[in-house]
């Protein structure tokens, strides 16, 4: 019995299934592998190609990707370079300093008034001045030397009837050169000094750093004897 219900509720169930087959008609088919999922040439084919428009699948309506095309760049093109101009002259050198102008004049030489306080002249040393005398003109274009050397020439103690002293006549001193830097004059000896006592030391420096001064119009002055300052060397007498 009951495999005869089973049968008949069987039966039952065909009967509805024709039924519907009827309304609906029959079902679709089941999709295939080949249909179910894209082969990989199937895949290579739908893909779009680098270099190509793109790939149509069959019966699928594809329309073509537009073309980007670059807008004309807006920065102006730079300019060819241009040919460099001809090199010009080259600079020629600073002239070189060849001296003063040549001209006459008297040169101005130093002397001591012994005891004098400083009345006619700078005060110095022990009491004294310093006076300034006038030579006949002479012909020079670098007035430092000629003065300096006049002064250094000069073998005698008594300078004519002035009154004024030579504390350098006995020094056997020779003029090597001089330079003006700013407002100092330096000036180099070679030579010894030959003076005659304590208060001669201040006399000759004197005597030399004004009549350097006078000639150069600087303010200040630096001697050197054999190389060194004048001070030094007159330490030691």
């Amino acid at each position: 019995m009951t495999w005869r219900r089973h049968s008949a509720f069987c039966v039952l169930g065909a009967g509805a299934l024709l039924a519907l087959a009827g309304c609906f008609g029959p079902p679709a088919p089941a999709p295939t592998p080949s249909s179910a999922a894209p082969t990989a040439s199937a895949t290579q084919s739908a893909a779009p190609s680098a270099t190509a428009g793109p790939t149509t699948s069959a019966g699928a309506p594809v329309t073509a990707s537009p073309t980007v095309t670059e807008p004309p760049s807006s920065a102006p093109a730079s300019p060819a370079p241009t040919a460099s101009p001809p090199a010009g002259p080259a600079p020629t050198a600073e002239p070189t300093f060849t001296g003063f102008p040549e001209q006459v004049a008297p040169l101005t030489v130093y002397y001591v008034a012994v005891g004098d306080n400083g009345m006619s002249g700078p005060k110095i040393g022990c009491g004294d001045s310093l006076v300034a005398t006038t030579t006949a003109p002479v012909r020079f274009t670098d007035q430092v030397g000629p003065s300096v050397g006049a002064l250094l020439a000069n073998k005698s103690r008594e300078v004519g009837m002035s009154g004024l002293v030579n504390v350098l006549y006995q020094s056997n001193l020779t003029y090597l050169g001089g330079e003006l830097n700013g407002s100092t004059i330096s000036i180099w000896l070679s030579g010894q000094f030959m003076l005659g006592g304590v208060c001669d030391i201040p006399r000759a420096k004197a005597q030399l750093e004004y009549t350097a001064m006078a000639a150069s119009a600087a303010t200040s002055a630096q001697v050197f004897v054999n190389g060194r300052p004048i001070d030094e060397v007159l330490s030691l007498k």
